[in-house]
Order: C-alpha cells, then structure tokens, then sequence
C-alpha cells in the first residue's frame, strides 16, 4: 500500500528514469517493469490511483476500468468497494489489448458487472477528439501542484483543442473532500479485510513454538506480516470503525462519497470525458516523504474520485517536466461503462504526440 512503493515485502523499487527516485505506488513494480522494458505488459490494481499514479511517474499507461468492468476474483482484497484490477501497457492500444482480454462478466466476483465489454480496441485504433467535449475540473490544479506538470497539463489542453475538442470548464466542489473521506473508507475496510489473515487459517504463521497462545501467535504474524503502511492503515481504519465513531466517520465519509459521485454525473452530462494532470508531481527521491504519511497521500489527489465513483480512468504519458526531466501524466476520465472513450481520446492524444516527437515522451525516440 502507498503511493512509493517503498513498502514492499521486496524492499523499494526504483523508478527506470532515476533510480534514486519512487515508482509511483502502489503499483509501482508493474510500471517499472514496462519503462524498463522487462515486460510487454502487465497488470495492476488500483484503489485510490495504484494504476494510473505509477503510469504517469514512469511514462507508461495505466487504466482503471470501470468497478466491476474487471474480475477481481483471486485478489487480496483492500478495500472491497475501491480495488479495480486494469491492464497496464507502454501504448494505448496495448492498454486496449489486455484490457478486453482480462474484461468482462465473472460469477466468481459478487461485483461483477453482467454486461459486453465496451469496444475498447476498436476505439484504441480509431482514436479522435473530434466534436467532443472535454472538461476541465478547477479542483484539479493549485496550490502543491508541480510547475511543469500545470504547463504539459494546460499544453496537452490546448492539443486536444487543436485536434477538434470543445473545452468545458466545470466546478467540482465536492472533489476538494475526496482525499478526506478516502482515507477513511479505504482504511476502514481495510482493517476489516485483512482481519482473515490470523495465522491460524491460512498464510503466514510465526511463533508457533507450542507455548503461545492463539492470540499470541496472531499479534506476532500480524507484526511480521504486515508492513508499516499496511499497519498505518489498520489502525486508522480500526478506530474510524469503532463503537461511538462509526457513523461521525465511516458513515460522513459514505455520505461526501455520494456528493462526489453525483458531481460526477452531472459533470458527464455536460462533457463526454473529463482531463487532469494524474498526479501533481513527477517522481519524488526514495525517502523523502517516507516520514510524512499526509505527503504521501497527497499524490493521489487527482485520481481518488473516479475510485469513489466507480468511473473508468487512464493515464498516458503527456511530455516531460521542465525543471527535472521526468514524466509528466495525462488523466481522462470518462463515466461507468464508457471506458471505450478513454482509448478514442487516449490514443488521438498519443498520436499527435508521436506526429510531432517521434515519441509520446521524447523530442528523439529513446536508445534502447
């Protein structure tokens, strides 16, 4: 869990354009393996932006389709009502690829959505911005957003004008609360999902030497096993649950969620898809906000409420930033069910890329 992958069991995984530098998170091992060119493609999970946060920091694309677009069948729950599996590709018609292949209706996951996939292939090599309309949140952008990720956001806006689109401004006030009421949902469920791992059932099992209790047993595993951020959560989550606060907390962040989601679909009734920068800094060094959970959180501050939602969102890679030469990433979002139009806007965004550099990323395509 987290936005560094700094917290895995394997230790921190560097960033293919600056090793000193985080992967995004918490997806950040799938990102680093495509910037690396260890791997064609690969899968990750996204719960408040592990997908789309990691593709944006390491130049690759990251979609998260919509909740329930996916089977989640087989994965370690997070947070139940959150986590969404999503291809993630180094071009968006590879993104399209995996995404239909991994796609579609499973009687194995309650969550499921029982309906075709949407023709996100088809859309991926026909992609155009042509006569749509394409807001642009005022939330999304401010105070703690990077200099040259405003800039390569607000030049990849006025591409999208050049390639035909209409720009609606739209003003999402509730989007200010989504970080907040996040970081109470995740957590509470959470701590209620990873309550099954106690040592005596299945998984991990330290300290049973014949003498301990089965409660000992279970505190020692729950320490062993669980990392700091993972443990950071729990305890957040237990306490927002717990008697004489669930409803002031759990409860008021359900109720801001519905907020979230209803500005969403009015938004979508003013635009066909929404655009933001996907996180509002390029990679940050390893360690530096190690310390700083509030920091940290803060990444995932354009790509939590689509999570809250349940709406499909993609990031692609939109230039490199100024000041440090990192990559920079593009969000769109689009609402339940309509992923198809994330791979139409993503892949003529891509396009014009390519026309004019060569690459989505580079003024010259990069030795390899």
């Amino acid at each position: 869990m987290g936005s560094s992958t700094e917290n895995s069991a394997y230790g921190p995984t560097g960033n293919p354009w600056d090793l000193t530098r985080i992967p995004g998170g918490s997806g950040g091992g799938s990102a680093a393996a495509l910037a690396a060119y260890e791997a064609p493609l690969t899968l990750g999970t996204d719960t408040g932006g592990s997908i789309r946060q990691p593709a944006a920091v390491t130049g690759t694309v990251g979609v998260k389709p919509t909740y329930g677009g996916v089977s989640r069948y087989g994965m370690v729950a997070f947070s139940s009502s959150l986590d969404q599996g999503g291809p993630c590709a180094r071009t968006v018609l590879d993104a399209a690829l995996l995404h239909e292949a991994i796609a579609g209706h499973d009687e194995l996951d309650s969550t499921s959505i029982d309906a075709p996939v949407p023709p996100v292939v088809e859309a991926a090599r026909n992609g155009s911005v042509q006569g749509m309309r394409v807001g642009v949140v005022k939330q999304f952008r401010g105070e703690g957003y990077q200099a040259g990720v405003v800039q390569r956001f607000d030049e990849s806006v006025e591409l999208l004008k050049s390639l035909g689109a209409e720009i609606v401004e739209l003003d999402c006030p509730t989007f200010d609360l989504a970080l907040s009421a996040y970081y109470l949902i995740a957590p509470s469920e959470c701590s209620s999902n990873l309550a099954r791992f106690d040592a005596m059932r299945y998984g991990l099992r330290v300290g049973d030497d014949g003498t301990k209790s089965a409660e000992d047993v279970t505190a020692l595993t729950r320490e062993a096993g669980f990392g700091d951020e993972v443990k950071r959560r729990i305890i957040l989550g237990t306490y927002a649950l717990s008697s004489g606060y669930y409803d002031a907390y759990y409860g008021s962040a359900q109720k801001v969620r519905t907020l979230i989601t209803r500005e969403f679909e009015a938004a979508f009734e003013q635009v066909d898809v929404i655009v933001s920068p996907t996180t509002p800094t390029t990679a940050f060094p390893i360690g530096e906000r190690a310390d700083d959970p509030m920091a940290m959180y803060l990444a995932d501050l354009c790509t939590i409420p689509t999570n809250l939602a349940g709406n499909s969102a993609m990031s692609l890679p939109c230039g490199l930033a100024p000041e440090d030469g990192l990559p920079v990433g593009l969000q769109i979002i689009a609402p339940a069910m309509k992923d198809d139009r994330l791979y139409k806007v993503g892949a003529a965004v891509e396009a014009a890329f390519v026309e004019k550099w060569g690459h989505p990323l580079l003024e010259e395509a990069p030795s390899l």
